[in-house]
């Protein structure tokens, strides 16, 4: 219970420094693209590359339709990429801000925020795909897009706790980052994204227990018009609750070690 108030505290004292993480990660953005008329948008641009050479093969080998493969490859992978993207970077959050965290003192989660804060504008601009594509071939049933907000809130959630594990172990463990990179790397292959889950046909159960797969559903499916299915919701919710009292009592437990570590 110590603990889980330790960290509690600091979760509360980071929220309420919002204005110091996103201003971090808005400074982070225009220093890497500094001088670049595009900005983010090569992100953009490279994203768009690789999802049309990706629909060009694999619709091609496999006989997709486009105007049902593109949409769900577009939203999938840019939704991957936003998550995905959080976790990684999650684990260098505390390693890369040592210098601040051992001369200031700040609460320790901003820095995982603005990991946050930074991969959602990036985000954002990369969802300019996702609108060209649905502008291209239609929104199937616009009753069920407004749950795509909800999804994408708990799939940042989930995003959030991850890194939050990682970057504690990662702090103490350097080798961890490059295991989580290459674990990320294997999940992106099994993970209902550049093919649709009924492909699988009786090696569905890979899908089944894989828990990247729920928190894709619950943003993509919403855009392609499908509405999300009652245990996609209960596992992604599960893994919220579960997962934020689990990495809250671990940064709790180790939160004064940190600094040392570092």
């Amino acid at each position: 219970m110590a603990a889980l108030g330790t960290a509690a505290a600091d979760l509360n004292a980071s929220i309420k420094s919002w204005r110091l993480w996103s201003l971090l990660g808005w400074i982070e953005i225009r220093q890497r693209y500094a001088r670049s008329k595009l900005g983010p948008f090569w992100l953009t641009i490279s994203m768009g590359v690789v999802i049309g050479t990706i629909a060009f093969v694999f619709g091609a080998l496999f006989h997709q339709d486009m105007a049902t493969y593109l949409p769900m490859l577009s939203i999938g992978m840019v939704t991957w990429t936003l998550m995905s993207t959080i976790i990684t970077e999650g684990c260098n959050a505390y390693i890369n801000s040592a210098q601040y965290i051992r001369q200031v003192n700040t609460p320790r989660l901003i820095y995982l925020f603005q990991a946050m804060w930074r991969n959602f504008i990036i985000f954002l601009h990369n969802f300019v795909i996702v609108l060209i594509v649905l502008g291209i071939y239609g929104v199937r049933s616009w009753e069920t897009v407004p749950l795509f907000v909800p999804g994408l809130i708990v799939l940042l959630l989930n995003a959030v706790w991850m890194a939050m594990v990682v970057g504690l172990f990662s702090a103490r463990f350097r080798d961890l980052p490059q295991i989580v990179a290459a674990f990320m790397q294997t999940m992106y292959f099994v993970t209902p994204i550049m093919f649709a889950a009924s492909a699988l046909k009786k090696h569905e159960w890979i899908i089944t227990f894989n828990p990247f797969a729920y928190l894709i559903d619950l943003v993509r499916e919403p855009l392609l018009g499908e509405w999300p299915a009652l245990l996609t919701w209960e596992v992604a919710l599960g893994m919220t609750v579960v997962g934020w009292i689990f990495a809250l009592a671990l940064t709790g437990r180790y939160h004064k070690r940190i600094p040392y570590w570092l």
